[in-house]
């Protein structure tokens, strides 16, 4: 008799119930979207460039007021050293000049307190270092020199002569960059009159060596 063997099972092993999930290619979990990025991207770029335009028109502004501070500075700086040096003066052709440039300078005082106030500039609350640059400290000492070394014409006529250069100059920067109509308006004519009153002493210095 043939022994018997044990019968082999065939049911199959039971399925794990979460056998597909096991099987199943793991899915990635929620990012953020492209279009989402992008946006949050794209907002801060736009805030960046607000500020760096704000900051810069910011500068801008405060750059034209200092500007304009500084040409009233030169202006009263200009025609105190015009009245202190006219004493000074030898020649009567030098003289004529000086006294034309003492009337321009008092008239231009008096107008450019208009362009002033509309920017609400108080000339007599500057800083105290702008004061002190435009005081005409340097070029008061220079003519003190020439005084003493008997060279004050020439020397006054060439120092002048720069000076109103430097101030035509400063109008011409001025103008083309400023939006104030007042302020316009007084350096259209202010320029052209500081421009001839620089060709005489130009002229005048130039004849002199």
């Amino acid at each position: 008799m043939q022994p018997q063997l044990p019968t082999p099972d065939l049911q199959p092993n039971p399925m794990p119930s979460n056998y597909l999930d096991q099987i199943a290619v793991p899915q990635k979990k929620p990012g953020m979207g492209n279009k989402l990025f992008l946006g949050i991207i794209g907002g801060a770029l736009v805030l960046i460039i607000m500020l760096v335009v704000g900051m810069l028109l910011s500068g801008g502004s405060s750059s034209k007021a200092i500007s304009t501070q500084r040409l009233a500075l030169r202006l009263q700086t200009l025609q105190k050293v015009a009245d202190d040096s006219h004493a000074n003066i030898k020649s009567s052709k030098l003289r004529s000049i000086d006294s034309n440039l003492t009337t321009y300078l008092v008239n231009a005082n008096r107008d450019i307190a208009t362009p002033l106030k509309a920017a609400n500039i108080d000339i007599k609350k500057l800083d105290k270092k702008l004061v002190t640059e435009e005081n005409g400290e340097k070029l008061t000492a220079t003519l003190e020199d020439a005084r003493l070394n008997g060279t004050f014409d020439r020397t006054y006529a060439r120092e002048m002569s720069y000076q109103l250069e430097t101030t035509a100059t400063m109008m011409s920067s001025l103008y083309k960059t400023t939006k104030s109509k007042s302020l316009k308006s007084f350096l259209e004519p202010s320029y052209k009159d500081i421009k001839a009153l620089q060709k005489q002493f130009s002229d005048f210095s130039a004849s002199s060596t």
